[in-house]
C-alpha cells in the first residue's frame, strides 16, 4: 500500500477502505507518513470530504492510536460534556459541579486556551495550588468520592489528533467538518464516557460561523457516537456575543462560582441548566428534562453544586476556601472603564474581538510557550439588546499593564448600534439527538 495512490484515490473522491485508513494514521502517527503526505492528503478531504463510514473509521483508528481510558469502575453512568469553545465560555464550571451534585459522575478532560478562546484548564489553574494532572487511579477514585474530576490529557492519548491538528493549523485544513469531528469525537470516546453531550457554537465568537455549519458538524459528531453505540447528543448554541459577562481566567472563574450561587448571569445559567437537563437524562438519573431541571436548580439552592466544585478543587490540591471567598483571588492593578462614544441598542457585539483583547492583555495565549495572567480580563456591562447613552461604561478592563488607545478603540470598535431596539438573542437554537 503506498500514501500516493491513496491520495489519488481521494483527489478522485473514491471511498477509502478501513484498511487504508488504518495504514494512513498508524502510518502517520508512527512517523512512517511525511507530513507533506499527510498535508495532501487533508487538503484532498476538505475539497471531497469523508461518507458517513470514513469519517466513523478514521476516528475509530485515531482513538486507538494510544491509550484509551477505562472508566469501568467509576459506578454509574458517565456523562462528558464537549464545547466546540467560544469567548467567556465557563459551562464546565457550572454544568459539571451542578450535574455532579445530582449523583451523576462527570469525568472530563479538558484543554488549554489559544488565541482568542479560553480554556478551562487555564481557569481552574488561577485557583492556588490546584494540579490539573492526576493520575488515572487517582482521577477514578475522585470520580467514585465527589462524582467529579476535571483535568489535562495525558501524553498518550490519541497522539494521532496531536499530530494532525498541528499540521491542520499550519495547511489551511482546519475548518473540515470531517476533521474536526473525528479530532473531538477520538478523544471524547477515548476518555472513556458512556455518554457525550456536545455544545456546538456558531457566531462571530465561535469556530462554526453559521447554524447550518454548526448543525451540520453536530449531526456528524453524533453519527460517529451512535455508529460506536455511545449515546450521545448536541446542543446548537450561539455565540454572537460572550457568554456571561466575563472574560478572563479568575474572572470567569467568580463568574461560574456566582452562577453555583444563584447570582450569575442568565445566559451562562440557562445554557447550564439545558444543558445538564439532557445529561441527567442521559445518564438515566432523570426520566424527562422537566425534573432533570427541577434536580439541577434544587442542587443550586442547597449550595450542594458550590459544595461539589469545592469538593473537586480540595481533591485536586486547590485552595477551597477560593471558591467560599472568591474575594481571595488576586485582582489587576487596575480597572479601567471603557465609555461609549454612542448611543442606541447594541445590534452587534464582536466576540472574538473583545477575547482577542484579553489576550493581549495578557489573559490568553498567542503561542503555546505564552505565560498567562490570570487576574486580568474584561467585565462586559452592556450586551446585545442593551440600550447605552454616550459616555456609559461599556466594559470594565481589568489589567496589569494600562490601557492602550488601541486596545480601548478595539474595544469601542466591538460594538455596533442601532436606533431600533433589538430582541435579546436566542441562546440555544436546536437540540439534535
Amino acid at each position: 500500500m503506498r500514501m500516493v495512490d491513496l491520495i489519488e484515490k481521494k483527489k478522485n473522491n473514491e471511498v477509502l477502505t478501513d484498511e487504508e485508513i488504518h495504514f494512513i494514521v498508524q502510518g502517520y502517527t508512527k512517523g512512517e507518513i511525511p507530513d507533506y503526505q499527510m498535508s495532501a492528503l487533508m487538503m484532498a478531504i476538505c475539497f471531497q470530504g469523508l461518507n458517513k463510514h470514513e469519517t466513523a473509521t478514521l476516528t475509530l483508528e485515531m482513538m486507538h492510536s494510544g491509550d484509551v481510558i477505562d472508566l469501568s469502575e467509576i459506578q454509574g453512568i458517565k456523562v462528558d460534556k464537549h464545547s466546540t469553545g467560544g469567548v467567556g465560555d465557563k459551562t464546565s464550571l457550572v454544568l459539571g459541579p451542578i450535574v455532579a451534585a445530582c449523583g451523576v459522575p462527570v469525568a472530563k478532560m479538558s484543554g488549554r486556551g489559544l488565541g482568542h478562546t479560553g480554556g478551562t484548564l487555564d481557569k481552574l489553574e488561577s485557583i492556588p495550588g490546584l494540579s490539573v494532572m492526576v493520575e488515572k487511579d487517582d482521577f477514578i477514585r475522585q470520580v467514585n468520592d465527589c462524582h467529579l474530576a476535571i483535568i489535562g490529557q495525558t501524553g498518550s492519548l490519541v497522539p494521532a489528533d496531536k499530530k494532525m491538528y498541528a499540521l491542520r493549523d499550519v495547511t489551511a485544513t482546519v475548518s473540515c467538518i470531517p476533521l474536526i469531528a473525528s479530532s473531538i469525537m477520538s478523544k471524547k470516546l477515548a476518555a472513556g464516557s458512556d455518554a457525550i453531550l456536545l455544545d456546538v457554537k456558531y457566531g462571530d465568537g465561535a469556530f462554526m460561523k453559521t447554524i447550518e455549519d454548526a448543525k451540520r458538524l453536530a449531526k456528524t459528531m453524533i453519527e460517529i457516537g451512535d455508529s460506536l453505540n455511545r449515546d450521545t447528543r448536541a446542543t446548537i448554541s450561539n455565540m454572537s456575543q460572550p457568554l456571561g459577562n466575563a472574560i478572563g481566567n479568575s474572572l470567569e472563574v467568580k463568574e461560574a462560582i456566582a452562577t453555583l450561587n444563584g447570582k450569575g448571569p442568565h445566559d451562562l445559567l440557562e445554557l447550564c441548566l439545558l444543558a445538564g437537563s439532557h445529561m441527567l437524562v442521559q445518564a438515566k438519573h432523570a426520566t424527562d428534562l422537566n425534573s432533570a431541571r427541577s434536580m439541577l436548580e434544587e442542587v443550586i439552592d442547597n449550595k450542594k453544586a458550590l459544595d461539589a466544585l469545592a469538593q473537586m478543587v480540595k481533591a485536586q490540591g486547590g485552595d477551597d476556601n477560593y471558591i467560599y471567598h472568591p474575594e481571595l483571588f488576586e485582582c489587576a492593578k487596575e480597572v479601567i472603564e471603557v465609555k461609549s462614544t454612542k448611543q442606541g441598542y447594541i445590534k452587534e457585539l464582536e466576540a472574538k474581538a473583545l477575547g482577542l483583547v484579553s489576550m493581549k492583555l495578557g489573559g490568553g495565549r498567542q503561542t503555546t510557550e505564552d505565560t498567562i495572567d490570570y487576574s486580568v480580563g474584561l467585565i462586559l456591562n452592556k450586551k446585545i439588546g442593551d440600550y447605552v447613552n454616550s459616555g456609559e461604561t461599556l466594559v470594565y478592563v481589568h489589567t496589569n499593564i494600562g490601557l492602550s488607545k488601541e486596545l480601548e478603540n478595539e474595544i469601542i470598535s466591538a460594538y455596533h448600534f442601532q436606533d431600533e431596539e433589538v430582541p435579546e438573542p436566542i441562546l440555544i437554537d436546536d437540540v439534535l439527538s
